[in-house]
């Protein structure tokens, strides 16, 4: 099993300015290698379609309304599903919130809590850089948090930069579509959630407004 994790927001607090009111978290889960070498080759026919020959990397914030519409719906044909988890900043308190590191590692503990029901021997793979200490961290981390019981939910956790890989650029859009129908002041807010509605396993949103 494979499982993709990108996030839309930062890990600052609410009350920095520039801060995103919400932090959104989201795994696209692929239950065998065949779906995701499918899903792969699709999203590089997608790069060919939307943008030619050049070699540009799928990001949410990055394309126009066509693009995004044109990728979500065409990958939709494949053999994926994604869950999600949000942070409603405003509501959070407690000094370990204040630390970008120990807010990214908690919020992914939380998100693979929902998601464990679902995962088996996964492999994940999260966006970012991100230095060699901390990806060691991270992957302690999880395995220690996630893998209980003598269940082995988590194998391994790997770091990679999105613009070399295709599954990393579609848990991209699929975050990015999702943290956009919490916007409601942008017109045409819940679009492009609608599109990819049907492989949404769960969203939860914590804690509650």
């Amino acid at each position: 099993m494979l499982a993709f994790v990108d996030e839309s927001g930062d890990a600052g607090m609410k009350n920095k300015p520039g801060s995103s009111a919400l932090f959104v978290i989201c795994a696209v889960l692929f239950l065998d290698n065949e779906d995701a070498h499918a899903c792969d080759a699709r999203i590089s026919e997608l790069r060919v379609e939307c943008f030619g020959q050049k070699q540009r990397e799928f990001k949410f914030n990055k394309c126009g309304d066509q693009h995004r519409k044109v990728f979500l719906r065409g990958v939709m044909g494949q053999e994926f599903l994604y869950i999600a988890f949000v942070l409603n900043k405003a509501k959070l308190y407690g000094p370990g919130f204040q630390f970008k590191e120990s807010f990214y590692k908690y919020t992914c503990k939380l998100l693979f809590e929902n998601a464990k029901p679902y995962l088996s021997d996964a492999s994940v793979v999260i966006d970012g850089s991100g230095n060699r200490e901390f990806r060691k961290q991270l992957q302690s981390y999880l395995k220690k948090k996630i893998n209980i019981d003598k269940e082995k939910t988590i194998k391994k956790v790997k770091i990679e930069a999105s613009h070399r890989n295709n599954l990393l650029q579609l848990a991209d859009m699929i975050v990015g579509a999702l943290a956009r129908s919490f916007r409601e002041d942008k017109a045409g807010f819940g679009e492009y959630r609608d599109i990819i509605s049907r492989a949404e396993l769960g969203v939860q949103i914590w804690p509650r407004k």
